[in-house]
């Protein structure tokens, strides 16, 4: 007999013959050996997962490589806490130091702590094994980015401003509007008793009270934006505004020398002191307003400065002799 073949004795001829299988027969076997092995691997796999209680090679590396991962977020959860530390020291010393000097408002801390729009922004790290966390880290990572955007934009700003320290420097009102050794303070700012009624009322500037005719003097560079006269009021008035924030009024005036749209330099002469509008006695009110809120106008200039060193900032008026 040759090898690898099989023969049956065929008892109607009397010889042996090679025995064939059908081809059905033999799919049919292998297709049962088939589900034999994958039954058996199935069952391999239960008994050496939940009966061993043993991983294999693949769940093994998934869980280093995620533990690895989680490691590196926990790295860069905690850098975000040490920028983050960083970055409110700088958002204090902006609010509290930068912005003030040059007057700049505040930004809010909901200005700088504004989240980003859309429900749907961090959809994509749901299927995550750790998507809580994993979408937490990059929230406090946008977050951060976001804070920094505007302090480095905040900075700008300064950076723009303080290259105008000088014009500022000389806008501010930072002299005496008058010649303090021929005035008297009759009113300072803050509650007092109205002159007309005797109720108290709050008094939004300072009075200087000085003889009809005395110079007045405009305390900070700037353009003239209201040149008025109110009787029930302030009178004649002007108003100047130094930009920066700053304005200041001078109120009760006998004459007035400047029109709206002039712009001023900072000594020069605008007009002299009257007893206009509003007034029991020749007096100069005058106001400083920063961001249109009436401040002490004694908090910006110097009340001793006086005789030769004041002489030496200010521009008295030529009169016309022609």
């Amino acid at each position: 007999m040759a090898r690898g073949k099989r023969y049956e004795f065929n008892a109607e001829t009397l010889v042996y013959e090679i025995h064939r299988i059908p081809l059905k027969q033999r799919f049919s076997k292998g297709f049962v050996l088939f589900l034999l092995s994958i039954v058996s691997f199935f069952g391999y796999y239960a008994f050496y997962t939940q009966y061993l209680k043993l991983e294999t090679p693949k769940t093994i590396t998934l869980k280093r490589k995620s533990v690895e991962l989680h490691s590196k977020l926990e790295v860069l959860n905690k850098r975000f806490e040490q920028n983050n530390r960083i970055l409110l020291e700088l958002q204090m010393r902006d609010n509290n130091m930068y912005r003030p000097i040059f007057g700049m408002e505040e930004i809010s801390q909901e200005v700088r702590n504004a989240g980003f729009g859309g429900v749907d922004r961090y959809a994509h790290l749901s299927g995550l094994s750790s998507a809580l966390f994993v979408t937490d880290v990059e929230k406090k990572v946008d977050i951060l980015y976001k804070k920094a955007s505007v302090q480095s934009h905040s900075y700008d700003e300064v950076a723009i401003l303080s290259k105008r320290a000088s014009d500022m420097a000389s806008c501010v009102p930072a002299i005496p509007p008058v010649y303090l050794d021929r005035a008297r303070m009759s009113s300072y700012f803050g509650f007092r008793n109205d002159p007309f009624t005797g109720s108290p009322r709050m008094h939004q500037g300072i009075d200087l009270a000085m003889p009809t005719g005395e110079p007045v003097f405009v305390t900070g560079s700037g353009k003239v934006v209201e040149v008025g006269f109110n009787f029930f009021g302030y009178g004649n008035e002007i108003v100047i505004d130094h930009g920066f924030g700053y304005k200041t009024r001078y109120a009760h005036l006998s004459e007035v020398f400047v029109k709206e749209g002039d712009y001023v330099q900072r000594g020069e002469e605008i007009a002299r002191v009257g007893n206009s509008g509003r007034s029991k006695g020749s007096h100069l009110h005058y106001e400083v307003l920063y961001k249109n809120n009436r401040v002490n106008p004694l908090n910006y200039y110097n009340p001793d400065l006086k005789g030769e060193p004041y002489h030496a900032m200010i521009k008295p008026r030529i009169k016309n002799m022609g």
